[in-house]
């Protein structure tokens, strides 16, 4: 037996919904880059190390943000799907964070970033994908 398809939502629809997502991904993103950067730079501690040391650390924390950057300021699909698997990085570090006495409070903020940034993109995904089979005539 064939399995009915479900109709897909109008477009009047889809688009609060996908200008909705985009921004809480837009948003998390941004947050998540601003926390990073912050946290890195006048938090972390360096110790004993050399004054190039924090922002290389901070570079190499930033470059998977980076190379999803411009994927999720276009607004396409795929760059945001990949973001959901670039993000699930984040989301491990605010994990292991979060249990750390001294930074607890980075990490707890780093976890809620990440979530918010992988369901917000994932669900602008989602809608993106059935708006533009919806702009294709298919219903």
């Amino acid at each position: 037996m064939a399995r009915k398809k479900k109709p897909l939502p109008s477009l009047e629809r889809l688009k609060p919904r996908m200008a909705a997502s985009r921004a809480v991904c837009l948003g998390s993103f941004l947050a998540l880059v601003l926390l990073i950067a912050i946290w890195d730079l006048l938090f972390a501690d360096s110790r004993g190390a050399a004054n190039w040391v924090p922002w290389l650390i901070l570079g190499v924390k930033l470059l998977p943000l980076a190379i999803i950057a411009p994927g999720l300021l276009i607004g396409s699909a795929r760059g945001h799907a990949w973001a959901c698997y670039v993000v699930n990085l984040y989301f491990i570090l605010g994990v292991l964070n979060a249990f750390e006495p001294n930074q607890r409070i980075y990490g707890w903020a780093e976890l809620l970033l990440s979530v918010s940034l992988f369901c917000s993109a994932l669900l602008y995904t989602r809608w993106r994908f059935q708006y533009d089979r919806k702009l294709a005539g298919e219903d």
